[in-house]
């Protein structure tokens, strides 16, 4: 089973341990993407976790600038990995095995700030009057709210997704390109704000009643919620919303 703690991009929580078991009596592995949450956030192997997986590029790097990943695996299924990278050449060169090293020494600092900021813009965002719903696990009128709390001791992360009220693709487009400061991008994790559009990006693929059925619709927007000090970011998306 695969399986993320956070889905991209409404931000639906998974619970990790009883899935776990699920998977585990039916003889099968499971395997967590925990780059939403990343080691600060959770640890998939204290909930039962086989395998645990990280995107480099987002979190763990934080800077935008190296491109790697991580499989980490139980002891029973470490070396049958290993054999597989060595045979595949799944390696990361030198430069950018040091990028990654320098993007976890601050980790623990850019989290805080990262869920710190999310929080405070998700509350902010639903008191816009732009804006007609806003995704994030730390809200009390979120659906699994309760579950958030006991999932995450530290903060809920730094994603937060909103749809904007009565506004299509263009209007949604002329939102993105109204905006300074935060970056509207194919990416997330970095230490500045970025913005993705889910419908023409990492959806697109998708048919569009298939994504409204998911309930992924043309007015969602998907934010990766920066360092910057939250008044800035404030104030690049109100101006952008009017």
């Amino acid at each position: 089973m695969f399986v993320e703690p956070i889905s991209n991009p409404l931000l639906k929580l998974c619970d990790i341990g009883a899935v776990a078991e699920l998977a585990h009596a039916h003889n099968a592995l499971l395997l967590v993407d925990a780059t939403f949450t990343t080691p600060y956030l959770l640890r998939p192997f204290d909930l039962g976790a086989d395998v645990v997986i990280h995107s480099v590029s987002k979190y763990l790097g934080g800077h935008d600038d190296v491109m790697g990943g991580i499989v980490l695996a139980r002891r029973e299924h470490a070396e049958r990995l290993r054999s597989l990278m060595i045979l595949t050449g799944g390696l990361m060169d030198p430069h950018a095995a040091f990028l990654a090293l320098r993007g976890t020494r601050t980790l623990a600092l850019r989290m805080r700030e990262h869920c710190r900021n999310a929080a405070e813009l998700a509350s902010w965002l639903g008191e816009q009057p732009h804006i007609a719903r806003v995704y994030y696990p730390g809200l009390p009128e979120h659906p699994q709210a309760e579950l958030a709390q006991l999932m995450f001791s530290r903060g809920c992360g730094g994603m937060v997704a909103f749809e904007l009220r009565d506004a299509d693709e263009l209007r949604i487009l002329a939102v993105l390109d109204a905006l300074r400061l935060v970056l509207p991008v194919t990416t997330l994790g970095g230490v500045a704000s970025q913005v993705l559009y889910p419908a023409c990006s990492s959806h697109r693929s998708l048919p569009p009643a298939r994504r409204r059925k998911l309930g992924i619709g043309d007015n969602l927007l998907r934010l990766s919620v920066g360092i910057e000090d939250v008044a800035d970011i404030k104030a690049d998306l109100a101006q952008a919303l009017r």
